[in-house]
């Protein structure tokens, strides 16, 4: 079935690892976040994919050419993000019109045998169930189980199953994506939803497993998930004074040396070195060139591409972006003293991660000197210095400024959470 995959977004919250890539394209486990997508879309039964890109959009044309997994992908632009209906609206050239569609988020995860229920045929919505959907789009069903519509983030919801971002459309919803903006200034694709739910009666279906992935922490949880699907493989360069337990994969052209403990399940990419004497444990990717020095121990942690922790030094449940270096004996929190869950600035919000373990999120480049400290739940921002023995106890990132702030931005939100350095 001809499926169009929404990219577009450069997802805001996710500041700074967004800074210079959109959303989609993270990284989680192997491939970006929009290429678990993708290969779940293939393995379910799409015959053709369109990607509706617009911020970054060129990341996203070069990793995927022009097929995956032997599906042909096309390329639909969004210029300026006015809403998932519009998205598809722009993707529309691309489609069949006398034949019925898929639409998926490309920021989400969905497990493959739930996916392929939801590409049946006859139109239908997936579904999630969650412990308190208040804060989600929930689905409203009659009687007999069809859906009938979506409430946004109500008071009292109607049922547990909220929207998943998964549709498949009729034919005829060609016709009904021109829609009126919403309360909030956008296009939305549940008004193209409800067209159809009164028009058919739109299978509920609800998925195994399901992650949307729109903020830092999700992005931890997203690579939890696939990393914990790892088979071992070792293929790259691994001493025989090094010990690996567990799910490890070692990639060709990685390197781990003497001395180094990895305790699965964990990734290694290639041209990525570890050791010696380093410990690397639970859920963690050590990205393509990244590089886990003398004496470093990394738990949970997501080291994206050519990051350097080079020796001395804690990382623990935290996000560091590309090209970030950590000078020696630099050390992360991720705990409160009062054990509740680390909090995050989000949108000048101070925000629960739900995580009792959460560390930091460094955009690409930043460097901190010897013996700094990083507190549970600070960002700081693409470019970003923090001074030899410095203790950042305070957010960096400026969410209002919408742009790189730099190294030299001053501390304008605290985290209210006072925490333990090294904590595992």
């Amino acid at each position: 079935m001809q499926t169009v995959i929404l990219a577009a977004g450069r997802g805001t919250r996710m500041r700074p690892l967004t800074d210079r890539r959109p959303k989609p394209m993270l990284p989680v486990a192997d491939r970006p976040l929009v290429a678990h997508t993708a290969d779940a879309a293939v393995e379910a039964g799409a015959t053709d994919i369109t990607l509706v890109v617009g911020y970054e959009a060129g990341d996203v044309r070069d990793y995927f050419g022009d097929e995956r997994g032997g599906v042909p992908v096309e390329f639909a632009v969004q210029s300026e993000q006015r809403g998932t209906a519009d998205a598809v609206r722009a993707a529309a050239p691309h489609l069949d019109p006398d034949e019925p569609f898929v639409v998926l988020n490309g920021d989400a995860l969905y497990d493959v045998p739930s996916l392929s229920t939801l590409y049946e045929g006859t139109p239908a919505v997936g579904s999630f169930r969650v412990a308190d959907p208040s804060s989600y789009g929930v689905l409203d069903t009659d009687d007999e189980g069809f859906v009938t519509g979506v409430v946004e983030k109500p008071a009292d919801p109607p049922s547990d199953l909220v929207n998943a971002g998964a549709y498949v459309f009729p034919a005829e919803a060609h016709g009904w994506l021109d829609v009126d903006e919403s309360d909030r200034g956008e296009l939305e694709l549940t008004d193209v939803l409800a067209a159809t739910c009164e028009a058919y009666d739109v299978r509920g279906v609800a998925f195994d497993r399901w992650l949307d992935v729109g903020r830092p922490w999700e992005l931890l949880e997203a690579n939890e998930w696939k990393l914990g699907e790892l088979e071992p493989r070792i293929d790259g360069d691994v001493s025989e004074r090094a010990e690996l337990d567990g799910p490890v994969v070692v990639e060709a052209g990685a390197t781990v040396r003497s001395g180094v403990v990895i305790e699965g399940p964990v990734l290694v990419r290639s041209g990525a070195t570890v050791g010696p004497n380093a410990y690397v444990r639970g859920h963690t990717l050590v990205g393509e060139n990244a590089k886990v020095g003398h004496a470093v121990e990394v738990k949970n942690s997501v080291l994206m591409e050519g990051a350097t922790v080079g020796h001395l030094s804690y990382v623990g449940d935290s996000l560091l972006g590309r090209d970030v270096n950590f000078g020696a004996g630099t050390k992360v929190a991720n705990l409160r003293h009062d054990g509740e869950p680390v909090r995050q600035m989000l949108k000048g919000e101070l925000v629960s991660s739900g995580r009792r373990k959460y560390g930091v999120v460094l955009g690409d480049g930043v460097k901190t000197g010897i013996n700094a400290s990083l507190n549970a739940g600070v960002r700081i921002p693409t470019g970003g210095t923090v001074k030899p023995g410095e203790s950042v106890l305070y957010d960096r990132v400026d969410d209002d400024a919408g742009d790189e702030t730099g190294g030299e931005t001053a501390d304008h939100a605290a985290t209210g959470d006072e925490a333990t350095p090294g904590e595992d």
